[in-house]
C-alpha cells in the first residue's frame, strides 16, 4: 500500500475519532493554541495562505505537511475542506513514521 493511501486512510480515521480541527479559522486557532500536532495544507493552495499557515506552525512546534492536494485531503476526510490540523499524538506519531517512510523509500 502506497504511503499516501495508508495517509488518507489515517486521516479518515482521526476525523472519525474527532481528532481534527477542520478549516482554516480553527486550525490557525489549534496551532495559537498549541494544540495541533500536525498541520494539513493542500499543495494547490494559495501562496499567501501557504506562507501564513507554515509560518505560523513552525512558530508553534506544529509539523506543517504539505504533500497532498486539495481534493485528496477533502477524499480522505469526506468533507470538502482543505485546511486541517491533527489534534492527537498517536495519530500525529503514526503520520510522522509514514512520512519518514516514505522518505526511505
Amino acid at each position: 500500500m502506497m504511503p499516501t493511501k495508508e495517509l488518507s486512510q489515517l486521516l479518515g480515521l482521526a476525523r472519525r475519532a474527532n481528532k481534527l480541527v477542520l478549516g482554516s479559522g480553527p486550525t490557525l486557532k489549534a496551532i495559537q493554541n498549541q494544540t495541533a500536532k500536525v498541520v494539513f495544507f493542500p499543495k494547490d493552495g494559495g501562496t499567501s495562505q501557504h506562507k501564513k499557515f507554515s509560518d505560523k506552525s513552525q512558530y508553534y512546534g506544529a509539523q506543517f505537511i504539505d504533500t497532498l492536494t486539495r481534493d485528496e485531503i477533502s477524499q480522505a476526510i469526506g468533507l470538502n475542506r482543505s485546511v486541517l490540523a491533527v489534534s492527537d499524538a498517536g495519530f500525529a506519531k503514526k503520520i510522522n513514521q509514514l512520512l519518514e517512510e516514505k522518505e526511505r523509500n
